[in-house]
């Protein structure tokens, strides 16, 4: 990589943290995340600290609400009962609010739950900044995607202690000081790859395990595999998330020290 290369790409990586930085402290970034409440832990329907009733039918979820409970559906009062989906967009965009609290529906593997995101949340006072190792040009790799020929699924532990499915699509090749690694990838709709990985930092220099979102690979397989912009998962700011565990195979057994390593707090 030329000097000016290099410098172009530690220019780009400065702006990235800083953007990242802002998405993470936004009013409902993961730091707002108060709680990710599973229906079916509540046979009654009544979450002790979310307003309404809140019931599985089918493939819906239905609130029933009255007026005093303060709720607002699709950015009106209300008081009755709706049926709801998943909330797909963003967490802003949510159906069901309380003030200035969002109320998102979530289904996992058939199971429903409500997330309670709130920008006062004492996590989001906390916060101060993403640690992260500066740009380093030996960490942006190249790399080459290799699909699998049917997609596979693997159970892994996730953050809250249960074990789901994690859908990977095929592998990334690279190699650090000499030798080759390969990481096991989930295949986004826009055809960007998805990582869960760990190394030998994690837990020791940087969080337990981190992300890592390569761009779409070429129509050749190749794909840089950036090291430096290793994320933070978003259970790493909030206890409520249920990010996965790295699969099998996909904790590396060198140390990257490179990319966001852990928050802090003031």
């Amino acid at each position: 990589m030329s000097t000016h290369t290099e410098q172009q790409a530690e220019q780009d990586w400065n702006l990235w943290h800083e953007e990242r930085t802002a998405t993470v402290a936004a009013p409902y970034g993961p730091l707002s995340l108060t709680g990710t409440h599973w229906i079916s832990d509540f046979p009654e329907g009544r979450i002790p600290a979310v307003p309404g009733q809140w019931r599985e039918e089918g493939d819906e979820l239905v609130l029933t609400a009255a007026a005093e409970d303060g709720l607002t559906v699709d950015e009106k009062p209300f008081a009755g009962e709706v049926r709801l989906t998943a909330d797909r967009g963003p967490i802003a965009a949510s159906r069901v609010a309380c003030g200035e609290r969002r109320l998102v529906v979530l289904s996992r593997e058939g199971l429903w739950a409500v997330r309670d995101f709130d920008p006062g949340s004492a996590a989001r006072r906390a916060f101060r900044a993403i640690e992260a190792t500066p740009y380093d040009a030996r960490w942006a790799l190249p790399g080459t995607f290799r699909a699998y020929d049917t997609a596979r699924t693997v159970r892994v532990e996730n953050a809250d202690g249960v074990e789901r499915g994690l859908g990977l699509g095929g592998e990334i090749a690279f190699v650090v000081d000499g030798t080759e690694h390969t990481l096991q990838v989930a295949v986004e709709p826009d055809g960007s790859l998805w990582a869960v990985f760990a190394d030998t930092t994690s837990g020791n220099g940087s969080y337990r395990f981190r992300f890592l979102r390569p761009a779409a690979p070429a129509e050749d397989g190749s794909v840089t595999v950036d090291l430096n912009r290793a994320l933070l998962p978003p259970c790493a700011f909030a206890d409520h998330f249920i990010c996965p565990f790295p699969p099998p195979g996909n904790t590396l057994p060198v140390a990257v020290e490179a990319g966001e390593r852990n928050r802090i707090d003031n």
